[in-house]
């Protein structure tokens, strides 16, 4: 595993309102992910370039956007709470080389108790220098009765090609909290990336997890855990995802449902041209509860080599656990196609709308870049000329 490189301007760094320090081609990597770095669309905004965080002061009522070192310098309650709390140091190599840095790296977004953060608050984990080691750690804290959608971009710039990113997020919602959480990646081809994520939500709570990864690295693993530990609280993850050849994409994600009346969902839409595509999902239902894990893919062209393994879970330990799974892997329906042509569209418009359709993915503010990627697809498919 390579060794983290430090930026001589990295480290605990003051807040810091310095758009200036992008330039054109940075806020065009930022924007491809969902990260606006123009006009008041957003409650706050942290990116961190390379090593080197900025910050833009928030004025939204309740809601507290760091680097994540200043936040533990600030807050000593941070660090005996929180702070490896939701995902355990040893976990495996990746989080024991997290652990192991002398910096800290990564944002910290603290909403108050009853604060309602109207509009999205942004964080951006942005590679703008190629073939470094990007080592972040992330804290997001939403309290009783608190309420934040957290839109979260990872990118390279575009003269970027190799890296490697290892992160780790940790996500505590509170009670009758509610926690929006919406993932945007878009890396350079030879990059390797590795995400671990823990969360807990309390009675009442409610967890959206949304991660779109239309432009993959050449390797992703990652298997976010979640456990509801209070009663009648509920998560809901939905993953969308493009592999190429030469790419090995390993998602999964774990949810315990531990106290009664919590309620879970899992789904896992992936379009395959080529690579390795692993769907993976597991349940564990520890109380009465009702939840379901959906794995579905799509191949297009994948070649000799390229597959999707699909391989939803379900695991129950209480009678009342009602729990239940499938998996379905498929190709564009020729037939399909030609009933879209005969009602008046052109091949190209039919197949755009087929895998937009199988994507489901209408999530807010996120429709232009989606339809961008969708296009891409088309091409890989090898029908860009139709």
């Amino acid at each position: 595993m390579k060794k983290t490189e430090y930026h001589p301007n990295g480290g605990v760094s003051p807040e810091l309102n310095a758009l200036d320090q992008l330039d054109p081609t940075d806020t065009a990597a930022l924007a491809q992910v969902g990260v606006l770095t123009e006009g008041e669309q957003r409650a706050g905004t942290l990116i961190l370039r390379d090593f080197c965080p900025i910050c833009i002061p928030n004025r939204t009522e309740g809601l507290e956007l760091l680097p994540i070192a200043t936040a533990l310098e600030k807050y000593d309650w941070l660090r005996e709470k929180y702070f490896w709390k939701a995902v355990p140091t040893d976990l495996d190599e990746i989080t024991e080389q997290c652990a192991s840095q002398q910096e800290v790296y990564g944002y910290f977004a603290w909403v108050r108790k009853g604060a309602k953060v109207l509009l999205p608050c942004q964080a951006a984990l942005y590679m703008a220098s190629d073939n470094i080691t990007q080592v972040v750690h992330n804290v997001v804290i939403v309290e009783d009765d608190a309420e934040l959608q957290l839109v979260t971009g990872c990118v390279t710039h575009q003269n970027v090609y190799s890296g490697l990113h290892m992160a780790v997020s940790e996500q505590f919602i509170g009670k009758n909290a509610r926690l929006i959480n919406t993932m945007v990646h878009d890396w350079g081809p030879d990059v390797t990336v590795y995400p671990r994520s823990g969360t807990f939500v309390e009675a009442g709570g409610c967890y959206e997890s949304n991660y779109i990864s239309l432009r993959p690295a050449k390797i992703i693993t990652s298997n976010p855990q979640t456990r509801l530990i209070g009663k009648g609280a509920s998560a809901k993850f939905l993953s969308v995802i493009l592999g190429v050849e030469g790419s090995m994409i390993d998602m999964g994600g774990d949810i315990y449902l531990d106290a009664d009346d919590t309620t879970a969902e899992l789904a896992h839409r992936g379009v395959c041209t080529g690579g390795e595509m692993h769907q993976k999902g597991l349940l564990i239902g520890n109380a009465k509860c009702k939840a379901h894990v959906d794995c579905a893919g799509l191949l297009l062209n994948v070649g000799e080599e390229g597959f999707i393994l699909s391989i939803p879970g379900i695991k129950a330990h209480h009678p009342d656990a009602r729990m239940s799974h499938e998996a379905s892997i498929g190709k564009l329906a020729p037939e399909q196609v030609e009933y879209l042509q005969s009602r008046g569209m052109e091949e190209r418009e039919a197949i755009s709308l087929m895998i937009r359709g199988f994507l489901g993915a209408d999530i807010d503010g996120l429709g232009f870049e989606l339809e961008d990627r969708i296009a891409e697809i088309t091409e890989l498919a090898g029908h860009g000329e139709g």
